[in-house]
C-alpha cells in the first residue's frame, strides 16, 4: 500500500487529527507500511507536508497544528471551543459541485448578502451557505468548523499587523470589518503596509552581524533559549544555533543560516542542501531570508527520508518581527511604527 493511502486510512478511521509520530506507530502496528528508516515519523511527515504544498485546497490532508494532520474537511474542534490555531489555513478548501470553496469566503458571501452590515451568529452563517450550496462539507459539526476559523483568521491577522476580514461582537456573531467602519479599516491596513516595507528596507541595511543579532532576538521571542550566534568562518554555513522550547516539555537543537538578500535573489536548492550538510547531531535546520526560495529550493526543503529543513521566507519574517513588537511598536488600534532605538542601521553591505 502507498504510504499516504496508508495516512488516509488511520487518520479516517481516528475521525480526529492526529500527531505524525501517532500516525507512523499505527501505520507500522497495523502493517499498513514498513520503513528502514531510523525516523520513519520524519518521512510521514515531510511526506504529508509535500503533499499539501503541492497540491494545496486538493490534498486530501490539512495540517491543523505543528506536526499534527487531518482529512481535509474534518471538523477539529468541539461546538463551542476555538484554540488559537495559526496553521489552520483560511484557504482550507471544501468541493462543492466540482468548484472550491472556503468556509471563510463562504462567512464573508453571507454577511454580504444577508448581514445588512449587522452582525449574524456563525451557526446562521453555516446554515445559509449550506442552504445555497456555497458550503459542501463532510464535517459532522460544520457550525465549529466555521466559528473556529473565523476565530483563527481574526487573531492570525491582528497578530501580524494586519486589519481583520471580520469583527467578532460576542455570544458567536460577527460582521465584516467593512460594515464597522471601512474609512478606517483602509487606512490602517494601508498605513501597516507602509510599516511592512519600511520595516524590510531597514533589514536590508543592517549589516551581517547586525542582521544576525537581529535574528537573535526574534528567535528569542519565538521561544529559543541558549541562542548563540557562530564564529564568523568554520561555522559551515550556521549563523546561528539555539533550543527551541515548547511548553518546558519539547526541546528542538536548531540550527539557523540567515540570508539578507533583495527580493530578485531567491534561496536555491544548494543552499538547502549545504545547510543539512552542516547540521550537528539531533539538529534541525532553520533558513531565514529577506527575499524568498526557489521552488526547488522548496522540494528540497521537504524531501522524503531528509531531514526537513524549515523555511521562512522575507513576507513571514516581517509579519513575525511586527507580531513580536520588533523593530515596531503597536498602537491602537494596531497601528506599527518603525523602532528605530531597535533597529541600529549600520549601513553596511554583504
Amino acid at each position: 500500500m502507498e504510504l499516504l493511502d496508508a495516512v488516509e486510512q488511520v487518520l479516517k478511521s481516528a475521525n480526529q487529527p492526529l500527531h505524525v509520530k501517532t500516525i507512523t506507530d499505527k501505520l507500522i502496528s497495523d502493517g499498513l507500511w514498513k520503513s528502514s528508516g531510523k525516523t520513519p515519523d520524519k518521512t510521514v511527515g515531510a511526506r504529508l507536508y509535500k503533499d499539501i504544498k503541492t497540491k494545496g485546497a486538493k490534498s486530501s490532508f490539512v495540517m491543523v497544528a505543528p506536526q499534527t494532520f487531518s482529512m481535509n474537511g474534518i471538523p477539529m474542534l468541539g461546538e463551542d471551543t476555538a484554540p488559537d490555531m495559526t496553521l489552520v489555513d483560511e484557504t482550507q478548501k471544501t468541493r462543492s459541485e466540482g468548484a472550491y470553496f472556503t468556509f471563510i469566503d463562504c462567512a464573508q458571501k453571507v454577511l454580504e448578502e444577508y448581514g445588512g452590515n449587522k452582525p449574524m451568529n456563525y451557526r446562521e452563517i453555516t446554515d445559509r451557505a449550506l442552504q445555497k450550496g456555497w458550503l459542501n462539507t463532510g464535517g459532522k459539526t460544520p457550525a465549529a468548523t466555521m466559528y473556529a476559523q473565523l476565530i483563527t483568521l481574526i487573531k492570525s491577522q491582528q497578530k501580524h499587523g494586519k486589519q481583520p476580514r471580520f469583527v467578532k461582537h460576542g455570544k458567536g456573531y460577527f460582521s465584516l470589518s467593512q460594515s464597522t467602519d471601512s474609512s478606517l479599516t483602509i487606512q490602517i491596513e494601508q498605513h501597516n503596509q507602509q510599516v511592512r516595507k519600511a520595516l524590510h528596507e531597514k533589514l536590508l541595511a543592517l549589516t551581517p552581524g547586525e542582521f544576525e543579532e537581529f535574528i537573535s532576538q526574534l528567535l528569542v521571542e519565538m521561544g529559543f533559549e541558549m541562542v548563540e550566534v557562530t564564529k564568523l568562518t568554520g561555522d559551515g554555513g550556521i549563523d546561528v544555533r539555539g533550543t527551541l522550547v515548547i511548553g518546558e516539555v519539547v526541546r528542538i537543537k536548531m540550527a539557523v543560516q540567515v540570508k539578507r538578500w533583495k527580493h530578485k535573489n531567491n534561496v536555491q536548492s544548494p543552499t538547502v542542501q549545504q545547510m543539512r550538510g552542516s547540521l550537528g547531531a539531533h539538529e534541525h535546520g532553520l533558513i531565514i531570508t529577506t527575499s524568498d526560495f526557489s521552488s526547488g529550493a522548496i522540494n528540497e526543503a521537504i524531501e522524503s527520508d531528509k531531514t526537513p529543513i524549515a523555511l521562512m521566507n522575507g513576507d513571514q519574517l516581517v509579519s513575525l518581527l511586527m507580531e513580536y513588537e520588533i523593530g515596531a511598536n503597536r498602537s491602537r488600534p494596531d497601528l506599527f511604527e518603525i523602532d528605530d532605538e531597535v533597529l541600529l542601521v549600520g549601513g553596511g553591505k554583504e
